[in-house]
């Protein structure tokens, strides 16, 4: 009798697209999430365009309100959930299991599905452009806001469905990465001989498993009220729009730190590779990453400052609030103090590490402001908090991410980036992000709205408007230099397994890595282990050991590639669009995803032709 994996067996082919459709492997995944998250921020970078010409001056009409409302709501969503969560993931998928000496992911199907979750998800809410019922409500879409009459189209169903869908890849790769690092851990690497970027990354998966499951319930609520008759924030039936913000900042919080948290780990592996000298402080900047998390959870009301929750809630959020900023302020000293006396290489990821540094002590700053709840007041829902969220978000995360792209580009690819082309792209990027997030304080401490369409030419506020469009234009220009330099990297030489003379055990193999990673597990015996290796043969007088010598593949057991994880991700994005178009269609998804599921469970263990 025929069984379901008799119909569709595990691929055999390992060439083609097919290769990348069917790939559990973790580094390729890796590259996946990279690619498509850059992808679309490009697209988020053309919706920032469209806004800032719009206020490039006064009473100007490019587009219309409700288009620009739509523009921006995108922006943020794009940015935050479709491009620095997944340049974050990349960077979790092809350096985690590297860094730990490991051979893959705990849950290599796992991590294909979550993946292509994160695809489907980004898809089905970008359908809504298609289909010109963009959401429209912000990021955070405030009730009421949210509901009818206010928001009569499904652009809001499509945010929120999308947003759940990739809720759920999310969640799926931050537990397969916590087991990963609990349990597959090199011989003789404790947990306080991890480097710092894995120690972030298991922090900021607990958040993930533990923030979107708030966001989850608020947005399920949404969706009732929206299409099934249900009043969770109406107030006219009885319903609280308070509870969404509560709900979203409870989330939104935390989220500011699973954006933040990656990034700072990438910095603190490149400062002491270009500083040569160990990280300074290593079990504080630890510490202060696990208070961080924790804290995390105790600050969202200081975003509600001016909802009327009263004078002992704001109290205690100001002080939560300030009191967040010790753990963040442990971690800039001691990277000041790695820096102290080091041997200081201004490399291109040395750049980015120091920008991400001096450009979030600004946004860092202007935080402090904001938990002050008097001066809150003023400055609650003006330009000056959109200065202040792009300084964290983008002169620190996305900074970060670029420093951790030019510091592994060459073990991802086997190939080097351009210096002259990398440190154009910094100082554009890093005059741009000035030009154009700087002038924000001020616009906003002349009392320059955030959301705002359109102004009179009478409030003042065109000049710095302007010239905060240039500097859009500047990042424009980097984000070129960045593109061309890739390009051009196809035709530079093959490079060394270790180029920069760094720490970590994903230094010690070839670049680009085997699909085995290791042909051999390492012994580790204490923190930044390939220096140790190194070390030890310089004082023996023997050739510093390079890569392994390649094994025959064949002997050492891989997982094999399989369609079901793009299968299942295909049911569950079905389920999630089947409520904006017919229930059936919800049905059909349905289907697919259990059939997906069955067909996962009884997946043979290898390929009918093993050969990797």
């Amino acid at each position: 009798m025929a069984t379901l994996t008799d119909v569709i067996a595990r691929p055999a082919s390992y060439s083609g697209i097919w290769s990348w459709i069917t790939t559990v492997d973790h580094k390729r995944i890796g590259v996946l999430y990279g690619t498509t998250a850059f992808l679309f921020m490009l697209l988020a970078g053309i919706e920032a365009g469209v806004i800032r010409v719009q206020l490039a001056s006064p009473d100007n009409d490019l587009i219309n309100p409700g288009r620009y409302n739509q523009m921006f709501t995108m922006h943020a969503t794009v940015m935050i959930f479709m491009v620095i969560m997944p340049l974050s993931a990349s960077f979790f998928n092809f350096v985690i299991p590297l860094a730990i000496g490991a051979r893959d992911v705990a849950f290599p199907r796992l991590n294909a599905l979550s993946y292509w979750i994160f695809l489907f998800g980004a898809v089905l809410m970008h359908v809504s452009f298609i289909v010109d019922q963009v959401p429209d409500a912000g990021w955070f879409s405030y009730a009421p806001l949210t509901e009818e009459p206010f928001s009569v189209n499904k652009g809001l169903d499509f945010w929120a469905l999308g947003l759940l869908v990739l809720g759920t890849s999310s969640v799926a790769a931050a537990l397969n990465f916590i087991v990963t690092i609990i349990n597959l851990r090199a011989p003789g690497m404790t947990l306080m001989r991890m480097p710092v970027f894995v120690w972030m990354t298991l922090i900021t998966s607990i958040l993930l498993v533990l923030a979107f499951p708030v966001i989850t319930v608020g947005l399920i609520e949404l969706v009732l009220d929206r299409n099934f008759g249900t009043h969770f924030f109406i107030p006219a039936a009885g319903g609280d729009p308070l509870l969404w913000q509560h709900l979203f900042w409870v989330f939104g919080h935390p989220e500011v730190y699973i954006l933040i948290l990656p990034p700072m780990g990438i910095v603190s592996e490149i400062l002491p590779t270009f500083s040569k000298k160990p990280l300074f402080g290593y079990p504080f900047i630890i510490f202060s990453g696990i208070v961080i998390g924790m804290m995390g959870w105790a600050v969202w009301s200081h975003h509600m400052f001016t909802v009327g929750l009263g004078p002992v809630a704001n109290s205690v959020f100001t002080i939560t609030t300030m009191l967040i900023a010790v753990p963040t302020g442990v971690k800039i000293f001691n990277w000041m103090a790695t820096l102290w006396k080091g041997s200081i290489e201004f490399t291109t990821p040395m750049l980015f590490a120091l920008g991400f540094i001096a450009l979030f002590i600004v946004g860092g700053l202007s935080g402090v402001s904001h938990a002050v709840s008097p001066s809150d007041f003023q400055q609650q829902d003006t330009y000056y908090v959109v200065a202040h969220i792009h300084y964290v978000l983008f002169g620190g995360s996305l900074f970060g991410i670029f420093a951790g792209i030019y510091y592994w580009y060459p073990k991802i690819t086997g190939k080097m980036l351009s210096e002259y082309w990398g440190k154009m792209t910094f100082w554009l990027m890093f005059i741009g992000m000035n030009v154009t997030f700087f002038p924000m304080h001020f616009l906003g401490m002349n009392g320059m709205p955030r959301r705002i369409y359109t102004y009179a030419e009478e409030f003042g506020w065109g000049d710095l408007n302007r010239l905060a469009s240039v500097g859009y234009f500047i990042i424009f220009a980097s984000i070129l230099t960045f593109m061309w330099s890739v390009w051009q990297s196809r035709k530079s030489r093959p490079v060394s397994h270790d180029p920069w003379d760094a720490p970590g055990l994903e230094w010690s193999i070839s670049s680009p890595p085997p699909a085995y990673n290791f042909a051999k597990l390492p012994q580790v015996e204490g923190r930044d282990q390939y220096w140790i290796t190194k070390e030890r043969a310089e004082a023996a007088g023997t050739p510093i050991r390079g890569p392994e010598a390649p094994v025959d593949p064949s002997t050492i057991h891989m997982p094999s590639p399989s369609y079901w994880p793009i299968i299942t991700a295909a049911g569950v994005a079905l389920i999630g669009g089947g409520i904006l178009v017919h229930f059936g269609l919800s049905f059909a998804g349905g289907l697919i995803a259990m059939l997906g599921v069955v067909g996962w469970a009884n997946e043979p263990a290898s390929a009918p032709q093993e050969h990797h």
